[in-house]
């Protein structure tokens, strides 16, 4: 099937603000907490240049954050009082960038950056630990969020997730996802997948998914080219399957997120209202108008770095720039920046999210995204910051506390050496990526981050500084047995 053109409407100048969606109420998710804070906790950031996440300019103040929450922003009435607080953990920004936490739109905990074929065959307990690796490394890499987009076991994302909550392993929140749903003969990898053809065996498998506690379920409705038998421009979803597969997971109060590459498979999803979009390459016109007039209930994650890097990075893993333009991919990736530039001008919610933990997307290289962002699809540094925080917040439908730096939110922030309004490549320095916390506890801070500049009357500039001891919540596994455990 040849892809029909998009028509690009007007210029750059055009541009309309972002629209997120307005989700119906009934599909949110639970609304999961962190353990492992403590509420008499204080971090106080002083000297930062803050991005807040409003879309307005930065600014040079203060924030402190109590418990899990941002308290003070700008300016912190009571700060010489806790400057002098042996309990209160005092970070010296020096100027430097403190900013929400990142997201991550299409997040694969269990993949495993190589063979994905082979993850159907890893052990459990081996697959498990390399999932919790793979969230460490979001949490290491400034990312916050995470919304999950396929798991390669039934219930592995939903199992990392419960224990992230718990406090009992690092990581960003998270929403998980079960196997991705594929008709036989659609699948894109077999092993990771769980089948269903027709309407009433789509509902039946939906409701297993919802039984073992997932966020939201995928459907895989488009192929891949670099499968070589299943094209990127093929639907293998009909219209009645889509439709049910929608009404039976809205009914239980369950988002649906597709595979949808082809046109075919993107038009399903937006007449039927399959809430995420990932890829939408070969959107027509008719589509695009009808996004535009319904992207209060869409969001699309294109996932551009796995399009990008197939084509120009995977050559040292053994698959040519020639063999990906031959079967395809140049031509996918041209034909949807066109459509993703339409879409970033009308206001449509575009969204950061590679397909990372391939050989050549490797997990840890999610910041990637954003200068692509920037550099294929036209968006400002701004605005690729935005779709990060305050768009992952969204579609996390928890707008009203995640994603910005202000008075109540969660402290899920990143203090970053630089500016990336200025350079948008630094959010991929993880040596730039200085302190990181999350649900107000420090997930990453050196002991340089405590000393205060030098002051008049130091010997070199040099001071006796003490780290200040930090109230901690011990589970109760880890408390001490009584005295009397073993008498008799």
């Amino acid at each position: 099937m040849s892809p029909v053109p998009i028509h690009v409407e007007g210029s750059a100048s055009d541009k309309k603000p972002v629209h997120y969606p307005k989700f119906d109420n009934k599909l949110k998710p639970k609304n999961y907490t962190i353990q492992g804070t403590h509420p008499d906790s204080k971090v106080l950031f002083l000297d930062v240049n803050i991005i807040d996440g409003s879309g307005e300019e930065p600014y040079r103040g203060d924030v402190l954050l109590e418990g899990e929450k941002i308290t003070k922003v700008g300016k912190v009435p009571n700060a010489d009082e806790l400057k002098t607080n042996p309990r209160v953990r005092i970070i010296q920004g020096r100027g430097r960038t403190l900013m929400s936490g990142l997201g991550d739109a299409h997040t694969h905990f269990t993949w495993n950056g190589g063979d994905l074929g082979g993850l159907g065959d890893l052990g459990i307990e081996e697959h498990t630990l390399l999932t919790m690796r793979s969230a460490q490394c979001y949490i290491d890499s400034g990312y916050t969020m995470c919304f999950g987009a396929a798991s390669a076991k039934d219930r592995l994302d939903v199992v990392i997730r419960d224990a992230i909550n718990a406090g009992d392993i690092p990581g960003p929140r998270y929403l998980a996802n079960g196997k991705e749903m594929a008709r036989r003969g659609g699948d894109l990898v077999a092993s990771i997948s769980a089948f269903a053809d027709g309407p009433d065996e789509m509902r039946k498998v939906i409701n297993e998914h919802i039984d073992i506690g997932v966020d939201q379920i995928k459907l895989s409705m488009s192929g891949e080219e670099i499968t070589e038998t299943r094209s990127a421009q093929d639907c293998y979803f009909t219209d009645e399957e889509t439709a049910a597969c929608v009404e039976e997971a809205h009914s239980k109060g369950i988002r649906l997120c597709s595979h949808a590459r082809a046109r075919d498979s993107v038009a399903q999803c937006v007449k039927h209202g399959v809430d995420v979009i990932y890829h939408a390459s070969y959107i027509d016109n008719e589509t695009m108008d009808l996004l535009e007039e319904r992207k209060d209930k869409h969001v699309v994650a294109p996932g551009l770095n796995w399009l990008y890097a197939t084509i120009y990075e995977a050559e040292a893993f053994g698959y040519t720039q020639e063999k990906a333009e031959k079967v395809g991919y140049k031509k996918e990736l041209d034909i949807a920046i066109k459509g993703l530039k339409e879409m970033h001008k009308r206001g449509i919610a575009v969204l950061p999210g590679g397909d990372y933990g391939f050989a050549w997307t490797p997990h840890g290289t999610y910041a990637r995204d954003l200068e692509h962002f920037v550099k294929l699809l036209d968006f400002t540094p701004m605005e690729a910051i935005l779709s990060a925080t305050r768009g992952v917040a969204n579609l996390f439908m928890r707008g009203d506390e995640l994603g910005q730096i202000k008075e109540g939110y969660f402290a899920d922030v990143i203090l970053v050496d630089g500016n990336p309004l200025e350079d948008i490549t630094v959010l991929q320095d993880h040596d730039k990526l200085n302190v990181i916390v999350i649900n107000g506890r420090v997930h990453k801070c050196g002991y340089r981050e405590f000393v205060p500049p030098p002051v008049a009357g130091t010997t070199e500039g040099k001071q006796s500084v003490m780290v200040p001891g930090f109230p901690e919540i011990k589970r109760v596994m880890q408390k001490p047995l009584k005295a009397d455990r073993w008498s008799d």
